[in-house]
């Protein structure tokens, strides 16, 4: 193992196949059609370490402008961690988003080293588990995203991120086997949100909305779109709480949590309209 070069190279779309496997194995439950859609956002920001031949470390650095990136996927094989071959490729990272506010989805239990590397704490999200199936009832007022213009899109959700991510969206709203949904109120849009087929159940983001009462609605469109057998998943920033009281309201149990984390400073966003996360892979 001694003798043989360790290399970090950016990913090609089959490697990033890779790491969303590892992710799999690793009890973060992607989606099916994540590393497709994922690739539009950065087809650089996606960096594999290869020990000879073998891959054995990943990580994703997507940078959306020269000010923002999103940090994930930091994932080394468990035969090989601890020899330092995690730190390399991690500072590889680190360096194609040098000058950017660098945000991050990681495990709480790792929080102190991200802290080493400059990342600052701005709240926890929460993954909420529940069934899937609902009586939701017909609204007219909720129709499919792809019936409204994607500029129309694109204009809601520039208050819900830092940076342009219109390719990375265009491929989310579209990809296989998902719904997604838009709530409209006089004539403008006012919420959205995505549901999603993953290697265990469906996650629902984002959830984005305008009030408490178009979130549940939304919600209920999505779950609607599963079967009672199926689970369900919502990614919640702990810091709505009315985010959370609809997870709650709607029989869902806290499964996992991560902290989001900045480098510089947090970006003012809507948190109180924020009633579920895109991905704690890339924002």
């Amino acid at each position: 193992m001694k003798n043989k070069p360790f290399t970090i190279k950016t990913m090609t779309p089959n490697e990033l196949d890779i790491a969303v496997e590892w992710a799999a194995n690793e009890g973060w439950n992607p989606g099916l059609s994540d590393a497709q859609c994922y690739y539009q956002a950065d087809p650089n920001g996606f960096l594999m370490g290869y020990l000879g031949d073998e891959p054995i470390a990943s990580i994703s650095v997507v940078k959306y402008n020269d000010m923002f990136g999103f940090l994930g996927f930091y994932i080394v094989a468990p035969q090989y961690r601890g020899l330092g071959y995690g730190w390399q490729i991690w500072q590889a990272g680190l360096q194609y988003l040098k000058g950017c506010n660098i945000a991050l989805d990681g495990v709480v239990a790792q929080q102190d080293n991200y802290r080493k590397s400059g990342f600052k704490l701005a709240y926890r999200n929460i993954r909420f588990a529940g069934t899937g199936g609902s009586s939701a009832s017909e609204l007219s007022q909720i129709v499919p995203i792809s019936t409204l213009s994607l500029a129309m899109l694109f204009d809601y959700e520039q208050a819900f991120f830092p940076a342009d991510r219109n390719g990375f969206l265009r491929a989310w709203v579209n990809q296989a086997n998902c719904h997604a949904l838009a709530i409209m109120e006089a004539g403008k849009l006012a919420g959205y949100g995505v549901i999603r087929p993953c290697q265990s159940g469906y996650k629902i983001g984002p959830l984005f909305a305008n009030s408490a009462q178009q979130a549940q609605q939304l919600f209920q469109a999505l779950r609607a779109k599963t079967l009672p057998s199926d689970t369900v998943y919502l990614d919640v920033p702990e810091v709505n709480a009315a985010a959370v009281t609809l997870a709650q309201r709607n029989d869902m149990q806290p499964a996992f949590e991560t902290a989001r984390m900045y480098t510089l400073e947090t970006p003012n966003l809507p948190l109180d309209r924020i009633y579920g996360v895109t991905s704690f892979e890339i924002g």
